[in-house]
């Protein structure tokens, strides 16, 4: 599928949301974000595992995860990265091992690298999600997972029909309104190498969603 959100475009608006982001949006994404972090944290264990978070934006939520889990974060975002970073030193989380800038469809990061990929309110805000789903499928070991919250866009009714009124302003605040389920499931069908093991509606409202997928081993 051609892209409808370029690089540029997604790297100017979130320098822009980075200085207010947690404010606009700590609240309301928080939820999602602690079932995401508890469904990693469920899969690597007691002992803990390697996580990798994509989008990690400013690093809300890196405080919330166990110690006893590695965490390395990626973000297109330089100046989201440098709240991260900031947040990092604060919180005195030893257990992040890096934070850097990466575009998620050429992850700089070695196959199979990773118990879990976590990314939260991401795909929707990538220029190619397909293409990003693939980085996050190789650089997950064999019998790990991918968690996932995203907006979902409705199938049909009034919501559909706002969300696609609404797409052109979205896409210039840097995401897609109208994102299908459709698009996740014929991916891991195309991909071969993960498939769905939950999808469980989010707040607010129920119109994003929790979805895992578990990668083949």
């Amino acid at each position: 599928m051609g892209a409808d959100i370029d690089r540029g475009s997604v790297e100017r608006a979130y320098a822009r949301w980075a200085p207010i982001y947690d404010i606009v949006f700590g609240a309301v994404f928080e939820r999602g974000r602690r079932e995401a972090i508890a469904a990693a944290e469920r899969f690597c264990g007691p002992q803990g595992g390697r996580i990798l978070e994509v989008g990690v934006g400013t690093g809300i939520s890196l405080p919330d995860y166990r110690s006893v889990n590695r965490i390395v974060g990626c973000d297109l975002s330089e100046p989201m990265l440098r709240k991260a970073r900031a947040r990092v030193a604060a919180h005195a989380l030893v257990n992040v091992e890096a934070l850097a800038v990466m575009d998620a469809t050429r992850l700089a990061l070695a196959d199979a690298s990773f118990d879990v990929v976590v990314a939260q309110y991401v795909i929707t805000a990538v220029p190619d999600p397909e293409a990003t789903l693939d980085e996050f499928a190789r650089v997950t070991r064999p019998g790990g997972e991918i968690v996932l919250v995203n907006h979902i866009g409705a199938e049909n009714g009034p919501r559909r029909v706002f969300e696609q009124c609404f797409a052109p302003v979205a896409r210039r605040l840097g995401w897609r309104p109208e994102f299908p389920f459709k698009r996740l499931a014929d991916w891991a069908g195309r991909n071969g190498k993960a498939h769905l093991i939950e999808r469980r509606p989010m707040p607010p409202l129920g119109h994003f969603a929790l979805i895992r997928f578990a990668r083949a081993n």
